[in-house]
């Protein structure tokens, strides 16, 4: 798998589960400006790989911004580094000298010439698309290295940048559309952990505690590292924390733990309150399905709609602190289906 990311509190806890996971085998992670300005996205993702001992992991910077309209930073959130404003120091690790797009192809090339099914990549963009979209529109021939998308991001329901837009489709819109456009004209399946399912998983601020002690304990830096992560959380909006896009790794080794629909998806581009709205469609056949003077879109993305929240936060706090069950995690056989 390769991922995406705009690390951020919750790309943090991906990143460790992703790198801790014994059933996923991660080999690149790509960086986008999103939740912080691209360079501090790379540095908390070199010292978050590095708490996780994934020092060998390539971690190539992307793009700065989006396609077409200025950032806009989550500093709110996430804290004024990005990461939980914990000053760590960072990683020894230097970023991967390729462009992040350019690390995306030659990983997906590289999977596509060996022939071989088992190859095949799952990117996870867990960040705005800008980056995903750069990379399909410019060598689209890489997509035969890719297995599918899964991405979090959009929402069938209810926003949170704005009342109708998920964060990281509202931050690049064109650059959802032109990804759900490309991955439709490339063949790529693609998979939608939005907003509908993006709280459920949570701990609380007595587990974190747990877990951080846990990880000074034994000297291990990466759970650590997810028991404050979880706190900041915590304390900063004073409620049980999400692991956020963490769910969107687990349900790659858990996909029963979610419910999937398939349905066709647009990104809405120019309404003055809906721009960056994931219009998900979810009406059956019907008179006015058959005959929307716009057409379906063409685009039919499987979107979790349900999830076992309590069940996704068990088995990335299990991961994440190395006390996971193999068997009862599942392995690389274990996809959304």
């Amino acid at each position: 798998m390769v991922l995406d990311v705009d690390t951020g509190v919750d790309d943090a806890c991906a990143l460790l589960f992703a790198a801790r996971h014994p059933g996923l085998r991660l080999v690149a992670v790509s960086c986008v400006g999103g939740n912080a300005p691209v360079d501090d996205v790379v540095r908390n993702t070199l010292v978050v790989l590095d708490a996780a001992g994934r020092g060998d992991v390539p971690v190539a910077r992307g793009a700065a911004r989006p396609l077409v309209e200025r950032p806009r930073h989550a500093r709110h959130v996430h804290g004024e580094d990005g990461m939980a404003d914990l000053h760590w120091p960072p990683s020894p690790q230097l970023p991967d000298p390729r462009h992040g797009v350019e690390l995306l192809r030659d990983v997906l090339l590289d999977a596509a010439r060996t022939g071989d099914p088992d190859d095949l990549v799952t990117l996870v963009p867990l960040a705005p698309l800008t980056n995903i979209a750069l990379l399909l529109r410019t060598y689209p021939e890489a997509a035969a290295g890719l297995r599918r998308i899964v991405f979090m991001g959009g929402a069938a329901a209810q926003g949170n940048a704005t009342a109708s837009a998920e964060f990281n489709v509202f931050h690049d819109p064109e650059a959802a559309a032109v990804v759900l456009d490309a991955a439709d004209d490339l063949g790529v399946p693609v998979f939608m952990y939005g907003l509908d399912v993006f709280s459920a998983p949570t701990l609380s601020p007595a587990e974190a505690a747990e877990i951080v002690a846990a990880g000074r304990a034994c000297g291990d830096r990466a759970a650590e590292l997810a028991g404050l992560l979880i706190d900041f959380q915590c304390h900063r909006f004073g409620t049980d924390a999400t692991i956020g896009d963490a769910g969107a790794v687990v349900s790659l080794v858990a996909p029963e733990l979610l419910a999937w629909a398939e349905h066709p998806v647009r990104v809405e581009l120019a309404g003055t309150w809906s721009r960056g709205r994931t219009i998900v469609d979810q009406r059956t056949a019907s008179p006015d399905r058959d005959h929307d003077p716009h057409g379906l879109s063409p685009t039919v993305v499987r979107v979790a709609l349900g999830i076992d929240g309590p069940a996704v936060a068990r088995l990335w706090r299990h991961t994440v602190t190395g006390g996971a069950d193999h068997d009862a995690t599942g392995t690389d056989d274990r996809r959304p289906s």
